[in-house]
């Protein structure tokens, strides 16, 4: 069999309505991780779904207790054909956030997967059921055309707590960091650039959050006897804030700034406009980092954003001048940004501003990733993705939010390839979540085509990269 022989066997399949029947049934367990109340409903998605796809393929399973997070289970699941053939790790998450339901238009049910055009409407539709369906499918098309081989080994690490933030997916990771080992991961979330273009990113920024609070006093003074003689802590932050954020956006602290863009990196981010599509925002064009195009400050610089700020009552605002003033802010970052020292930097820029009252707490965040776009792997990867779907794929460094890709490139030392499978406006996290159903499609031959050529020439394009690797200087 042929790889165009493969992925006319999948499309087939799609086109059956066998996949829409798979994913309707997956879209209908209750897997709301933020519920303690579900926690039946996640072991079922396991036990019921997961795991009986897995087993049909020869995986060997292992029921992984949550070291952090009780009845949030991982499954570390593996097949090996042949130890010197080349070795997948794969992803998934099957928890979803709360289904809203009150907030869904039309009727609609959360927990019912409704297709009108070209939308699948269903909670986890988009994140994460219908990705991680779509690259199980593509598995399983792949093992039934070679004859019950994949042509590779496979793993799968796949969690049922990543809408809480992953809690003991790194822990996991390195206590079973030997049963993990692979040569490239690659995995399926997040959105693409847009629906129309198959996208390939290779890491992630990081993110780090932070509280910047005053305390200036035990209860707040009227404004008119005390006016003038009390400083106001609303005011001071935000002088301080402004000091570290000015009015257009722009980061001002030297020590947070990533590096300067290399021209190869301006080169890729070239070929991608943000946004433009009709659910978009207007992108604010002169908002952000003077001198840098909008994907470059999107993909390629960091932000400072602030998520909260409260100083008195602003639901009942009074004539005084408040005690207390605190603001949640939130740095976005990219590779080579020391954002560790974070807290250091801060408190340097604000004593030398003269804002030595600001306490800087709470602080917590996760590494920024980037897989080398380089590396040989990635090309391979574009024209796979090309010849799938006879479009030019769009490569993003790292995708401008965060996922815990940390794991997969730092803990376990893997070339990290991302193939999301749904668009920005899928309404992720919110009422009426969808899948296209087109690109759910093209999806599935992509990653058809992608494993059925790990299995003719995975030894070939692994033994390209580590000679890059090589030459690179990285071990």
């Amino acid at each position: 069999m042929t790889a165009e022989q493969a992925v006319r066997q999948a499309l087939d399949f799609f086109d059956s309505g066998n996949f829409k029947q798979i994913l309707a049934r997956r879209v209908a367990i209750t897997t709301e991780s933020q519920r303690h109340d579900r926690n039946e409903a996640l072991y079922h998605y396991l036990s019921a779904e997961i795991i009986p796809t897995l087993q049909a393929m020869g995986f060997e399973l292992r029921q992984v207790d949550n070291p952090q997070a009780t009845h949030r289970p991982f499954l570390l699941a593996t097949r090996t054909e042949n130890a010197a053939l080349p070795t997948l790790l794969c992803y998934g998450h099957g928890d979803v956030v709360f289904g809203d339901d009150e907030n869904w238009s039309d009727g609609r049910s959360p927990w019912q997967l409704t297709e009108d055009g070209d939308r699948w409407y269903g909670r986890g539709s988009a994140d994460n059921k219908g990705q991680h369906s779509i690259n199980f499918t593509a598995l399983e098309q792949v093992y039934q055309a070679r004859g019950g081989r994949l042509g590779f080994n496979c793993k799968w690490i796949f969690e049922m707590g990543e809408e809480i933030s992953s809690p003991g997916l790194a822990e996991v990771c390195q206590q079973h960091r030997e049963q993990l080992q692979a040569d490239i991961f690659i995995a399926s979330d997040g959105p693409r650039l847009n629906a129309e273009r198959p996208t390939l990113f290779l890491g992630s920024r990081g993110c780090v959050n932070f509280r910047l609070s005053i305390h200036a006093r035990n209860k707040d003074y009227h404004s008119g006897n005390w006016g003038g003689l009390l400083s106001n802590p609303g005011t001071q932050l935000a002088n301080a804030i402004a000091s570290l954020v000015n009015q257009q956006g722009q980061l001002q602290v030297e020590a947070l700034k990533p590096p300067h863009l290399t021209p190869a990196l301006r080169d890729i981010l070239s070929d991608i406009t943000p946004g433009g599509n009709a659910t978009d925002p207007d992108i604010d064009s002169q908002w952000g980092e003077a001198g840098l195009t909008a994907s470059e400050r999107l993909f390629g610089w960091n932000t400072l954003e602030i998520l909260a700020f409260l100083t008195g009552n602003p639901q009942r605002p009074m004539n005084a001048i408040p005690g207390h003033a605190t603001a949640v802010c939130q740095l976005r970052f990219v590779i080579g940004t020391d954002w560790q020292n974070l807290a250091q930097h801060l408190r340097h820029h604000l004593d030398a501003q003269g804002f030595t009252m600001v306490d800087i707490s709470e602080v917590r965040g996760t590494p920024a990733t980037r897989l080398d776009p380089t590396d040989p792997l990635v090309n391979w990867t574009l024209d796979i993705m090309r010849q799938s779907s006879d479009k030019k794929p769009a490569l993003l460094p790292n995708l401008g939010g965060s996922l815990p890709n940390e794991v997969f490139a730092d803990i376990l030392g893997l070339p990290t390839l991302w193939i999301p499978h749904s668009y920005p406006a899928c309404g992720q996290h919110a009422g009426d979540e969808h899948m296209l159903i087109s690109v759910a499609r093209e999806g599935l031959q992509i990653m058809t085509r992608l494993f059925w050529q790990l299995g003719e020439q995975g030894n070939d394009i692994l033994a390209r990269h580590r000679a890059h690797r090589a030459s690179s200087g990285i071990r």
